[in-house]
């Protein structure tokens, strides 16, 4: 994701991410089928496989109406990058200079879904960030942007048929922005700015694979009321381009105790406008993104499955690499 990231978003976090599967039908079986099929003692298939792929999409199945869960994810991502510092004033470059950069992202983030209804999961994820840019020697640990989920199901899932989720979710701004930080002595741990999204995910099981898909449009909200000196200029206002994604990607059960996803997202951000109080204004050129993620899916109980994860930057605006673990937290409070 997602972060991946997302998820992630993933994983995209998740991310996060969709339809409840059923994976035994009648009929002879073969192995496996047998190996994804809920066993007396197991917790419900849909909840296993939500946590199976949470590293590939932020959720593949929603909660019973009434019930809870609690995740946690560590996410690390590398970004090396040389950044260009130019001011261009009347067609004449000002100022020049090559600044490489490395920066060091570890995040640690709470999900909490609640099943509203039986089709309909509302959600919240709050994330912990520490950063590190060795280049600088600059260190931030601070909340990241929080964010508000919900996830809808139009359409019972039919075996042999695809399931599709209808998602939405508006993230804060509560992290430190980058747009009110002194940039040469600071980090920062969020956007800044406001953003709506939503989208649809799309699944279907083929034994012993999953097939699973998503796009989501985003909308940010225009920052305001800064002041921030950036060279000889004060910036004032931001104002974000949209953002456009999609993602694909398969699951297949090694065994009872393994499952192992891989999954492809591509990403589009357009350009960002950056105002100055002197009249003047700066562009940043529109974005795209590709990022590979591998997950592997280790039953480690009856009831509890850990995610690794491990993605891979496609494109130059992508982070280099990043490695990740999710998990669920049970306890008595959160049970059925």
């Amino acid at each position: 994701m997602n972060r991946w990231v997302v998820r992630g978003f993933i994983l995209f976090s998740v991310t996060g991410l969709y339809s409840t599967m059923a994976l035994s039908q009648e009929g002879n079986v073969d192995d496996a089928r047998e190996a994804l099929a809920r066993q007396e003692g197991d917790e419900d298939s849909s909840k296993q496989l939500e946590e199976v792929f949470q590293a590939a999409e932020t959720s593949y199945s929603l909660q019973k109406e009434g019930s809870h869960s609690l995740n946690y994810s560590f996410d690390y991502s590398y970004t090396g990058d040389q950044r260009l510092d130019a001011q261009i004033r009347d067609g004449n470059i000002r100022q020049l200079d090559i600044i490489p950069s490395a920066t060091h992202s570890f995040t640690n983030s709470f999900s909490y879904d609640y099943g509203l209804m039986d089709n309909l999961t509302i959600g919240a994820r709050f994330p912990l960030v520490v950063k590190y840019d060795t280049q600088d020697e600059l260190s931030t640990q601070d909340v990241g942007d929080v964010s508000a989920t919900a996830r809808w199901q139009p359409f019972p899932y039919v075996p042999g048929k695809m399931s599709t989720t209808v998602f939405g979710s508006f993230t804060t701004k509560t992290g430190v922005s980058p747009y009110e930080i002194d940039i040469n002595e600071q980090l920062s741990t969020g956007s800044g700015y406001y953003s709506v999204s939503g989208g649809l995910s799309f699944s279907k099981v083929l034994d012993p694979v999953v097939v699973f898909g998503s796009t989501s449009l985003s909308y940010n909200l225009t920052a305001t009321d800064l002041d921030q000196v950036r060279g000889a200029r004060r910036l004032v206002e931001v104002s974000p381009g949209f953002g456009l994604s999609g993602s694909a990607g398969f699951a297949y059960s090694l065994s009872y105790d393994l499952s192992l996803s891989i999954s492809t997202q591509l990403s589009y951000s357009d350009e960002t406008t950056l105002q100055f109080a002197d009249g003047s204004e700066a562009v940043a050129q529109d974005q795209m993104t590709g990022f590979l993620n591998m997950s592997l899916g280790t039953r480690v109980s009856d009831t509890t499955i850990v995610n690794t994860s491990l993605g891979i930057g496609l494109t130059e605006d992508a982070p280099d690499f990043s490695v990740g673990v999710s998990m669920p937290i049970q306890f008595s409070g959160l049970k059925e």
